[in-house]
């Protein structure tokens, strides 16, 4: 019997927004063409670049960056999570960062803006404020597909594991992550993360990540991932650009509940 496919697209975007769209578009058709129904982006796929240049990059919903995403997936006739992209707000000095999931009839099912945003300072390695530039959003999204329900995060999501609860207690029997992890940063945490986030949840995890090297100097890791709900590692990306596919199989998700029902026991839920 065969399953629907979903892919991870891991990409190298940069200040240049028609190319990254371009080389989206390419390496989406791709996994269109090698049979996914179901295909996500990184985080901030259409530009990438420094914040001094940042003036005028965020585009509304709708705008140009959602045009994008949303003639793409009526044209592949594909579920599409539009990665993350910087959405223009009330706020002129911050933007939202957001990811948008839309049906193969071009039609947007899910709007997320990244709840946790990523300060850090880890020294002679990577000093990040997104909060100097970001608007946190405050929602828990999911939608459903003809996959099943989909859940929504972004990136530094991943270290708050209460967000993905609340995703499976909505009903997600898949998750996406895009992201843009670090080099530092993902060669630690990247991979036991995602598991357990797939393990502790139940649900398959699609997690593409940006590679190369960043705009703002440092390294990202790459190492793009499909987990199942048992925790194994089903597709992964290794460094450069490019596409990777996995089988989504419902039966295996409701099995590893059935047997293993964590969700069922799970007494301190919110």
């Amino acid at each position: 019997m065969s399953h629907p496919i979903a892919a991870a697209v891991q990409m190298h975007s940069g200040s240049d927004r028609p190319a990254n769209l371009e080389r989206a578009r390419e390496l989406v058709k791709e996994a269109a063409e090698r049979g996914a129904t179901l295909v996500v982006l990184p985080e901030v796929f259409a530009w990438r670049g420094l914040r001094s240049a940042e003036a005028g990059v965020p585009t509304p919903i709708p705008g140009p960056v959602s045009d994008f995403l949303c003639g793409l997936a009526a044209e592949l006739r594909i579920t599409l999570v539009g990665g993350s992209f910087l959405e223009r707000g009330d706020d002129v000095e911050r933007s939202h960062n957001t990811s948008l999931l839309i049906d193969p009839a071009g039609t947007i099912r899910g709007v997320y803006r990244k709840v946790h945003l990523f300060d850090v300072d880890l020294p002679g390695q990577v000093t990040v404020r997104e909060s100097d530039g970001r608007i946190p959003g405050a929602d828990v999204v999911t939608a459903t597909t003809d996959l099943g329900t989909i859940g929504l995060s972004i990136c530094y999501d991943l270290r708050f594991p209460e967000l993905f609860r609340r995703l499976a207690v909505a009903g997600a029997t898949t998750i996406t992550i895009p992201a843009a992890f670090t080099a530092y940063t993902g060669a630690a945490h990247w991979e036991p993360l995602l598991r357990a986030r797939a393990i502790e949840n139940q649900v398959y995890v699609i997690a593409p990540n940006q590679t190369g090297t960043s705009p703002h100097g440092f390294p990202d890791y790459g190492h793009s991932m499909i987990i199942d709900p048992w925790g194994t590692i089903v597709a992964r990306a290794g460094d450069g650009e490019g596409v990777i596919t996995a089988e989504i199989d419902a039966d295996l998700v409701a099995r590893v509940r059935r047997e293993m029902p964590c969700l069922r026991h799970a007494r301190l839920l919110a």
